[in-house]
């Protein structure tokens, strides 16, 4: 309102300037004259054949290799998470003797190379021929050979899965912190065992911090059942080095396991994505989920 009391001036327009980047402009167009010249030597480069990289894409044996890669990875990854849960909760176990194993085998697996840990289970028959079952220090009554019970597959298994056994107890761990301590107490209150506490309360929160390095630890498993190749498992990995071995197309045969690696990450990228937001419903803001707010909605649309 002016002076004289009369209506309200009205405001004056603000001439906005828009903050010039052109460190953002050069940054872009150095990228997009590198990703140019990356397209232009996949397509006039004639050392990456091509048509070698078609021939054996869906081939048979390089099919069989991916399809044992897969296989490595589930089987290693069920290992580590159930092995995983069990660890985390004796390490938080107020009794001393099972948390200080807990921490032994969590440090030990995790400070030692995950190499190592293949070989080494992989030829454990080396070591123990036999296996038995009995009275410990006493009678045995039942014996196995080692060779037979743990073959080199079943070795490479054991060596993935123990070996992220070590590292999903620290995911699951965190996650079980992650959970506010009112709400075990809460549930003592109601008479709950600790067993029902964990799987009903605590687990199923948890699960919100626990899934994305979990989804990061799987992804991550896929690329390392690679290392298999050294104890001759025919994953994706082994079957390429077998391919080019005899007919030395080394670049091409990597270009086949190197794309088949993306689809797969690719593919558990996508439900590592939709597990996530699945465990994250209630936390996500409104705003992400959909809502709207306004008057003429009436609130909430």
């Amino acid at each position: 309102m002016d002076d004289r009391g009369g209506a309200p001036a009205p405001p004056e327009k603000i001439s906005a300037v828009p903050v010039r980047h052109p460190g953002r402009w050069v940054a872009a167009a150095v990228l997009l004259v590198l990703a140019a010249m990356l397209v232009h030597s996949l397509l006039t480069n004639p050392n990456w054949k091509w048509a070698v990289v078609g021939q054996y894409l869906f081939a048979p044996r390089v099919l069989h290799g991916m399809l044992l890669t897969i296989e490595l990875t589930a089987l290693a990854m069920a290992i580590g998470i159930v092995g995983g849960v069990i660890v985390a909760v004796m390490r938080l176990s107020p009794n001393p003797i099972v948390s200080g194993i807990a921490w032994l085998y969590a440090w030990f697996f995790r400070g030692t190379p995950v190499l190592v840990q293949v070989i080494f289970w992989s030829f454990i028959a080396a070591l123990y021929p036999y296996l038995s079952l009995g009275i410990p220090f006493g009678t045995e009554f039942v014996y196995f050979d080692s060779n037979k019970l743990v073959p080199i597959f079943v070795g490479v298994v054991l060596g993935f899965g123990l070996n992220e056994v070590a590292y999903m107890s620290e995911i699951v761990r965190a996650g079980i912190l992650s959970v506010d301590r009112g709400q075990t107490e809460a549930a003592e209150a109601l008479g709950m065992t600790r067993t029902k506490i964990m799987r009903r309360i605590i687990l199923p929160q948890a699960m919100r911090v626990i899934i994305p390095p979990t989804g990061n630890e799987t992804i991550s498993m896929l690329k390392t059942t690679s290392l298999a190749a050294v104890v001759a498992v025919g994953e994706l990995f082994t079957t390429v080095q077998l391919i080019y071995g005899s007919n030395y197309q080394q670049i091409p045969l990597l270009v086949v396991a190197s794309l088949w690696y993306l689809v797969l990450t690719s593919v558990l990228s996508v439900f590592q994505y939709y597990i996530e937001r699945h465990y994250a419903r209630g936390t996500v803001p409104l705003r992400a989920r959909g809502f709207r707010f306004g008057r003429a909605q009436g609130g909430l649309s």
